[in-house]
C-alpha cells in the first residue's frame, strides 16, 4: 500500500488540533464526525421546460467524454441542464421509473429479531421468553434477520453487519443488547448507545454510529438492576454503569455509497476511534450470511453458497452464489495500520493489516442450546468460539445461564451439559466455504484520544479482477465523499431561510433516522400458526394464543417501523405518522406504506386494518385516511404531481375500513364509537380494551371524535376525486351526513333518554360509561381524550362549494331541515367565515375557546416542549373511583408508566406525544383558515400570561416548544437528554440526538424506545414548516404578529380543491410557494 495513499487517507479523517486537554478537537468538515450542511442558496430557481427522462440522460452521460476531474454531480449537471435538480433526486425518478433499483440495497435488518411474536413457538404467547437474547447467536431465525448498523437486499436473502469484539467481552458483540419486557422495570429497552446519523431516500450514502465500550460489557448488571427497580424508578442505562467512565470505548462509524451510475455496487467504510486515554486493541468483524431459507421446507431447496477467493493482487473477497441474486463478491480490501491522532501510524507505514477470511453455516448450534445433535459441523455461533476461547463449550458448563451474563430460562428441552469437542476440532470452516462468513480484522495498540482504525468493503457483482477502485484507497474514498456530497446538496434543497445549523442538524438526523428504520418484514400466517414440516410441530395450544383470525396475511415487504430495536414491527396508526416527514424526501415511499396496509394481503375481508403483530386484531385510531390525503397533497405541493390513482385506490379500500368501523364499533348504532384503548394505553382509568368491572358499556369521546375526524377526511378525499369523477360527489355528501349524525352523538340518546359527552361546567369531553336509558355517569378526567374532538375539522372552500352544485345543494337543505342536528353540537355551517368558507368542526366557537382555555394552561396540558397527555391538574387532584372493593385512580406521571398496563412501557398520563401534537396543530391552522383574527382577543397564550394570539400563533408557538424538545439552549442543553451532561457537553455526544417515542412532560426528558424516528420524526417538518421563526429554548417570546410571516394576502394560489380564488394563506413569500411552511387551505 504506497504511503501517498495512507497520508492522504490521513488528511481525511484528521482534520483537527489538540486542546490543552489534549482532547482531539474535531473541524466541521470531519466527514467521521459530524454532518456537513452548506449554505442555503435563497435564489429561487428559474422556471424549467420539460425534463428529460433518466434514460436520456443516461445516454447523454455514456456519449459524453469522460472528464475524471468532474464529479458525477457536475457532470449530470451539465448532461441536465435546467432540468437538473439534483443528483439524488435524479436517482430518485429513476428507481420510480424502475430504470435502476436503487433501493435493492438498504437498511433493512431488525436491530432485534429475538423475542418477536413472529419467531415466538411457545405454548403460552411469551415471546420474551421463548427467544432470548442469548440464543440469539446459536440459533437460527426463521422470519428475519437482525445486526448492527447492517443492510440487506430487498427480500433479505443477503445480509451484511458489524460485529466488533474488544477482548474483555465473552462474546462478540454482533447484535444490539436490552432488557426484555419482563426484566425492564417500564418494559422492554435496548441498553446501547448508537445513532443513525444520516441517509438519501435511496440509501446512496448512510451512515451510522456504534459506541462500543472497552471494558467488559455489563450483560448482568444491566438485567439484574432492571429486574430489582419498581415502575416509580428510572431505568437503569448502560452510562449509568461504569463503562464509559475515563471515556474508554470506541466511536465505530459505519458508513455505505453506493458507485455513482451503479445501485449494486456498495462501498463500505468503517472508521473506529479509540476515545479513550490509552492504546487498546479491536476486533472489527465484518459478517457477509444469507438468512436461514433451507431449515423449514420439507424438500431442501438449492443452497446457496459463500467462498474464500482472492485478486491477481492478493485482494481477499467472498464470493457469493445464490439462484436468485445472480454472483456477487465482498471484496475486503487490506486496511492502513492504526493511526494516532498526530498522524502517525502505529509501525511501519507501508504495513497492511489483512482480514482472515471465516466460514460457517447460518444453523441452528442444537449441541450448545439443547444437548442435541448439529445439522451441520459448522453452525451459527462458530465465530464466537473461534475467536473467543472462552467462549468454547466445557464439560460441565450450566446451560441455564447464557455467557452474557442474562439468566432468562432455557426451553424444557434443554440439558445442562454440553460436551466438550475434541481439541483438533476446527470451529469455522476449514474450506473456507458455508452459508455465514465474516473477514476478522485485528487492530492492535490503536492509539487513544482519537487514535483511528479504517477498514473499507466493497459489494459488487463486479469481478474483483476487473475493479480498479479495489486497489485504490483514495478512489475508494472518493466514492464515499462524493455520495455525502449528494447527500448534502439534496437535504440543503429542502431548506428555505435562515434555519439555524443546530436544526439542520435534527431535523438530518431525524429524516435520515426514518429512513435508516426501513426494515424488511416477513410473516405468513397460514406456516407460522402451523409450523413448518421440517421443524417439530407447534403446541396445540399455541394456534389460540394470537392472530388466529388473520389467515390470509402474508407480508414480504420493506416496511417503516416504529423502532427497530423496541417495536420490530409495523403498527398501522404509526405508520401513517412516518408518512408524512417521509413524502417530504421519498413520497413515492410514503403512499407505498399507505396503499400496502389496504391490501388484500394485510387487509382483513370485513376490512378490518391489522394493528400490531403482538395483536392484530386491536383498534388503532383510524387516521389512514388523513395520511393518505395529506402525502397526496405534499407531493402534490412539492412537485406538482397529482398521483390520483393512488389517492383513488386507496380510498375506494378505505371505504370497506369505514363501513367495519361503523359495524363494529358502535355496538348500540347510534354513531357513539368504543374502538377500545385506540392507541393511547394507560390513559383511561381502566382498561378500554377490556370489559368494564363496572358493567355498563364505555362511551368514549375520542372514539367518536375519531370517526368524526375519519368522515372529514373521507369528504375531503371524495371531493377531491370528484374534480374527475362526478361519482364521488354523492359519495361526499354521504360523509357530509354522516359527519353530522357522528357530531350529534356526542349528545346520544338511549330510548326517550339523553346524555353528553360534553361537560358544560368543565368546558371539556369526557367519555362517559352508560348503565341504561337513563343511567350514565361521566369520568372527569381531563386528558387527550378530552382534546382529541378538535381533530374533527375542515374548512370548505367556497369555490369548492359553488364547483359542486349537486353537494351544495345537499348540504344546505341538510342545514335547512335538520337544525336541531346541524346546529347543536358543532360549529355553526350556516355562518361564513373568512372569505366565505365554510367550517366542519365538532367543536363550536364558544367550546373552542373554552377548551383552550385549559389546552394553554401551563398548569394543565401547556408545557415548556408541547401538549401534556394528560392535564397536570391531576397531579394534586387524581381522579378515582371504587369498584367491587378495589380503588381505580388516574393520575399525573409526567414520565415513565407507574402502571403495568399495555406492558407498561409507554406512559399516556402526562408525557408529551408528537404525534397527537402534530394533528392538534394543524387542527388550529385550519380554525384559523375560517375565523382568522375573530377569536385573538379571546385567545390567551399562555393562559394567564396576558399574551392574546390568534390560532396560527398558537400553533406555531406549540410547534416551537416540540422543536425545543431537541434543539440546543443557549447554555448548550438539549432538553432531550435529561440533564445528562455527557450528552449536552462532551464533544463526541453533543452533536447526536435521541429521537425518543414520548417526552417528560415537565423537563422534555426522552422517554420510552430511544430510537423511536417513526413518529418522532415529525419534528423533522416542524422544523421545515417554522424552524426560520423559532427562538432558542428556555429564551423569552417576543410579542408580535406572526400573521404577515405565516400569510401574504397578495399572493395568488389555488383554493384546496383548485378553484381559481386569491388565497389569504399562503406562507412567507413567493419564495415559499413549494415549501411546506405554506399552511394554506391547499396544503392543509
Amino acid at each position: 500500500m504506497p504511503s501517498d495513499s495512507i497520508k492522504t487517507l490521513q488528511q481525511k479523517l484528521f482534520r483537527g488540533a489538540e486542546d490543552t486537554n489534549g482532547i482531539q478537537q474535531t473541524d466541521s468538515r470531519d466527514p467521521g464526525l459530524t454532518i456537513q450542511i452548506p449554505k442555503v442558496e435563497l435564489a429561487p430557481p428559474a422556471p424549467k421546460p420539460p425534463p428529460k427522462t433518466s434514460k436520456a440522460v443516461s445516454g447523454d452521460l455514456k456519449t459524453q467524454e469522460y472528464d475524471s476531474t468532474k464529479s458525477y454531480k457536475q457532470r449530470l449537471s451539465e448532461a441536465l441542464g435546467v432540468d437538473y435538480d439534483g443528483v439524488e433526486k435524479h436517482r430518485l425518478l429513476q428507481d420510480e421509473n424502475r430504470e435502476r433499483h436503487w433501493k435493492r440495497w438498504g437498511p433493512y435488518l431488525s436491530d432485534r429479531q429475538w423475542a418477536t411474536v413472529r419467531e415466538d413457538y411457545s405454548d403460552n404467547g411469551d415471546a420474551w421468553s421463548h427467544f432470548p437474547h442469548e440464543h440469539s447467536r446459536s440459533r437460527a431465525y426463521r422470519w428475519g434477520e437482525d445486526g448492527i448498523g447492517g443492510i440487506s437486499d430487498s427480500h433479505q436473502r443477503l445480509c451484511f453487519s458489524l460485529a466488533l469484539w474488544n477482548e474483555q467481552d465473552s462474546i462478540l458483540k454482533e447484535r444490539l443488547f436490552g432488557v426484555t419486557g419482563h426484566q425492564g422495570n417500564h418494559g422492554e429497552d435496548v441498553k446501547e448507545i448508537y445513532y443513525y446519523l444520516d441517509s438519501t431516500p435511496t440509501h446512496s450514502y448512510m451512515k451510522f454510529l456504534y459506541k462500543y465500550p472497552q471494558r467488559r460489557y455489563p450483560y448482568e448488571e444491566l438485567v439484574n438492576e432492571n429486574i430489582h427497580r419498581d415502575r416509580n424508578v428510572e431505568e437503569y442505562e448502560i452510562l449509568d454503569t461504569n463503562v464509559f467512565d475515563d471515556d474508554r470505548y470506541w466511536d465505530v462509524f459505519i458508513e455505505y455509497a453506493k458507485d455513482e451510475d451503479d445501485p449494486d455496487n456498495v462501498y463500505i467504510r468503517i472508521t473506529s476511534y479509540n476515545r479513550g486515554p490509552d492504546p487498546a486493541t479491536l476486533h472489527v468483524i465484518p459478517q457477509l450470511w444469507f438468512r436461514n431459507t433451507w431449515s423449514w421446507p420439507a424438500q431442501k431447496p438449492s443452497m446457496p453458497s459463500l467462498s474464500a477467493a482472492a485478486t491477481d493482487g492478493d485482494i481477499s473477497y467472498i464470493k457469493v452464489k445464490h439462484s436468485e441474486m445472480g454472483g456477487n463478491f465482498l471484496c475486503c480490501l487490506p486496511s492502513p495500520p492504526p493511526m494516532g491522532p498526530d498522524g502517525k501510524f502505529v509501525g511501519d507505514e507501508d504495513a497492511v493489516i489483512k482480514p482472515d477470511l471465516l466460514f460457517t453455516e447460518n444453523n441452528t448450534n442444537f449441541r450448545r442450546l439443547y444437548g442435541g445433535m448439529n445439522q451441520s459441523v459448522c453452525v451459527k455461533d462458530a465465530f464466537h468460539d473461534h475467536i473467543i476461547p472462552s467462549h468454547r463449550p466445557q464439560r460441565a458448563r450450566s446451560d441455564s445461564q447464557g455467557t452474557d451474563g442474562s439468566s432468562t430460562p432455557r426451553p424444557a428441552v434443554s440439558t445442562p451439559t454440553c460436551e466438550a469437542p475434541p481439541q483438533e476440532f476446527s470451529f469455522v470452516s476449514p474450506k473456507k466455504c458455508g452459508t455465514k462468513s465474516a473477514a476478522h480484522y485485528v487492530f492492535r495498540d490503536v492509539p487513544g484520544r482519537g487514535g483511528c482504525a479504517v477498514v473499507r468493503l466493497k459489494l459488487t457483482p463486479l469481478s474483483p479482477n476487473k475493479d480498479p477502485s479495489l486497489e485504490d484507497e483514495c478512489a475508494f474514498d472518493d466514492v464515499v465523499e462524493e455520495r455525502r456530497e449528494e447527500a448534502n446538496e439534496f437535504y440543503s434543497s429542502l431548506l428555505f431561510g435562515p434555519i439555524s445549523d443546530d436544526l439542520k442538524q435534527v431535523m438530518r438526523q431525524a429524516l435520515g433516522g426514518m429512513l435508516w428504520t426501513k426494515q424488511f418484514y416477513y410473516f405468513v400466517q397460514k406456516e407460522w400458526i402451523e409450523g413448518d414440516p421440517a421443524q417439530p410441530p407447534p403446541p396445540p395450544g399455541r394456534q389460540h394464543i394470537r392472530n388466529k383470525h388473520w389467515r390470509h396475511m402474508h407480508v414480504e415487504d420493506i416496511l417503516s417501523m416504529p423502532d427497530k430495536w423496541e417495536y420490530p414491527f409495523f403498527a398501522a396508526w404509526d405508520t401513517a405518522f412516518h408518512c408524512i416527514p417521509l413524502a417530504v424526501v421519498d413520497p413515492v415511499f410514503a403512499k407505498k406504506q399507505l396503499d400496502i396496509l389496504t391490501r388484500e394481503w394485510y387487509m382483513k375481508p370485513d376490512g378490518q386494518i391489522p394493528a400490531y403483530e403482538w395483536n392484530f386484531s386491536d383498534v388503532n385510531p383510524p387516521v389512514h385516511a388523513w395520511a393518505t390525503f395529506r402525502v397526496f397533497k405534499i407531493e402534490r405541493k412539492l412537485t406538482g404531481r397529482e398521483d390520483l390513482p393512488f389517492l383513488e385506490r386507496v380510498f375506494q379500500k378505505l371505504l370497506l375500513n369505514f363501513t367495519w368501523w361503523v359495524n363494529r364499533k358502535d355496538s348500540g348504532g347510534n354513531n357513539v364509537f368504543e374502538g377500545g384503548f385506540l392507541g393511547l394505553d394507560n390513559i383511561g382509568i381502566f382498561n378500554r380494551s377490556e370489559p368494564l368491572p363496572t358493567g355498563g358499556n364505555l362511551r368514549q369521546a375520542d372514539g367518536t371524535a375519531w370517526m368524526a375526524f375519519y368522515c372529514l377526511n373521507m369528504l375531503n378525499i371524495a371531493l377531491e376525486l370528484a374534480k374527475h369523477n362526478a361519482v364521488y360527489e354523492d359519495i361526499a355528501s354521504k360523509f357530509f351526513e354522516h359527519f353530522i349524525f357522528i357530531a350529534d352523538a356526542m349528545t346520544y340518546r338511549l330510548g326517550d333518554h339523553e346524555s353528553n359527552l360534553w361537560n358544560e361546567e368543565d368546558g371539556m369531553y369526557y367519555d362517559a360509561i352508560e348503565f341504561g336509558p337513563g343511567n350514565s355517569v361521566q369520568l372527569p378526567v381531563r386528558s387527550l381524550v378530552s382534546l382529541i374532538p378538535l381533530y374533527a375539522t375542515l374548512v370548505l372552500e367556497p369555490a369548492v362549494i359553488n364547483r359542486f352544485p349537486g353537494f351544495k345543494k345537499r348540504m344546505e337543505w341538510f342545514i335547512d331541515n335538520r337544525p336541531e342536528m346541524s346546529g347543536r353540537n358543532m360549529a355553526n355551517m350556516r355562518a361564513g367565515g373568512r372569505g366565505e368558507r365554510r367550517l366542519l368542526a365538532l367543536a363550536s366557537k364558544e367550546r373552542l375557546v373554552r377548551i383552550l382555555e385549559k389546552m394553554l394552561d401551563e398548569d394543565e396540558f401547556f408545557s415548556e416542549y408541547g401538549i401534556r397527555s394528560l392535564s397536570k391538574l391531576h397531579k394534586e387532584k387524581p381522579w378515582g373511583m371504587q369498584v367491587n372493593g378495589d380503588w381505580h385512580e388516574v393520575g399525573y406521571w409526567p414520565g415513565e408508566s407507574h402502571s403495568g398496563m399495555f406492558g407498561g412501557n409507554s406512559n399516556w398520563r402526562g408525557p408529551i406525544w408528537l404525534a397527537v401534537n402534530f394533528l392538534l396543530i394543524e387542527s388550529l391552522q385550519r380554525f384559523y383558515q375560517y375565523y382568522g383574527d375573530e377569536l385573538q382577543a379571546s385567545v390567551e397564550c399562555p393562559t394567564g400570561s396576558g399574551d392574546y394570539m390568534n390560532l396560527v400563533e398558537v400553533a406555531e408557538e406549540i410547534q416551537h416548544r416540540i422543536i425545543h424538545i431537541f434543539g440546543r439552549d443557549m447554555e448548550g442543553k438539549r432538553a432531550t437528554n435529561g440533564g445528562n451532561v455527557r450528552l449536552d457537553q462532551d464533544p463526541h455526544f453533543r452533536d447526536y440526538v435521541s429521537f425518543c417515542e414520548f417526552f417528560h412532560g415537565d423537563t422534555g426528558r426522552g422517554l420510552g424506545a430511544s430510537h423511536q424516528t417513526g413518529w418522532t420524526g415529525l419534528v423533522a417538518y416542524h422544523i421545515l414548516q417554522s424552524g426560520v421563526s423559532c427562538r432558542l429554548p428556555k429564551t423569552p417570546r417576543t410579542p408580535r404578529s406572526l400573521v404577515n410571516h405565516y400569510f401574504d394576502e397578495t399572493i395568488d394560489a389555488q383554493s384546496e380543491h383548485g378553484g381559481d380564488t386569491q388565497s389569504l394563506y399562503s406562507a412567507f413569500s413567493t419564495l415559499e410557494q413549494n415549501t411546506l411552511g405554506d399552511i394554506s387551505p391547499d396544503a392543509l
